[in-house]
């Protein structure tokens, strides 16, 4: 799919296509929406980025310790996250996994409550607290963002960090239709929440790279066993989300049969149906 092919609501976002710690010197391949790049960085470490068949740098932005780039016009900046600025917080950046789905099955995904019980089972969720409570959704039109509120869940380990199952509160942001940030409680302090953001890179409609990070309230675990324990989340999700069917994440409501659990969902389609969002999607009825 040729870049005037793709709709202007996925065009023209900021994306991340790489960690800048890890952008090696010299020139270095990557993708974005079926788009051959090419990354050129400096001895002094200034870096360009050139996309194929197009004369110029596409314009850059480092943010949340990644480089960030865009295929089209964005209206905005990229959004805020206050807590990355906070100077206590653990930043850890956990890599990044590529996964043969839909870019938009992967936030979808990471929406999902439903799936803790018995996709990271004994960690995120476990028999018999299966239930999703019902929560809060809105799309909030001043930021043009989706949220879902007053969601919980029982969890055996919630992090890392956590010595006991307990009853894990949530908040869940969608800014833009590839990038998405969970607040979560947080076991070191009542007042403050963990922050992990899920930043996805689409290579294809089909194939895309994500790339997970957290702002956490953790003085005692390693930076190493962060990582670990969000990998093997990930991972899990990884198993299911190659296996979906259809490929493509179906934007008519008649494709697939919704329950209350998925209230946030729902919303995230309607809003990428508003949007004309396609890149990664199916709209046949």
């Amino acid at each position: 799919m040729a870049a005037g092919e793709i709709d202007r609501a996925s065009l023209d976002q900021w994306y991340v296509i790489d960690t800048e710690a890890v952008i090696p010197v010299g020139r270095s391949s990557n993708r974005l929406l079926g788009t051959d790049l090419i990354v050129v960085k400096e001895q002094n470490g200034a870096v360009a980025v050139f996309a194929e068949g197009r004369e110029g740098a596409l314009p850059l932005r480092h943010r949340f310790g990644f480089l960030w780039t865009t295929l089209g016009v964005p209206e905005r900046e990229i959004f805020a996250l206050p807590e990355a600025d906070e100077p206590d917080r653990r930043y850890v950046a956990c890599g990044v996994v590529t996964v043969k789905a839909s870019g938009l099955r992967i936030v979808e995904n990471f929406l999902d409550m439903a799936h803790f019980p018995f996709v990271h089972t004994d960690v995120l969720g476990a028999e018999p607290y299966t239930e999703v409570e019902q929560y809060d959704v809105e799309i909030r039109r001043d930021a043009d963002e989706v949220w879902a509120t007053n969601c919980k869940f029982f969890q055996p380990q919630a992090a890392l960090s956590a010595t006991d199952g307990i009853t894990t509160q949530y908040m869940y942001r969608v800014m833009t239709p590839f990038t998405t940030i969970l607040y979560k409680t947080c076991p070191n302090s009542d007042t403050r929440w963990d922050v992990i953001g899920l930043f996805v890179q689409p290579l294809d409609p089909d194939r895309c790279r994500a790339h997970p990070i957290m702002y956490l309230i953790d003085d005692v675990s390693t930076t190493t066993e962060l990582v670990h324990f969000q990998q093997l989340i990930f991972l899990q999700d990884r198993i299911i989300l190659e296996n979906q069917r259809p490929v493509l994440l179906p934007l008519e409501p008649r494709k697939e049969i919704p329950t209350r659990a998925d209230a946030s969902s729902i919303a995230y389609r309607r809003w990428l149906k508003e949007k004309g969002v396609t890149y990664g999607a199916t709209t046949a009825a």
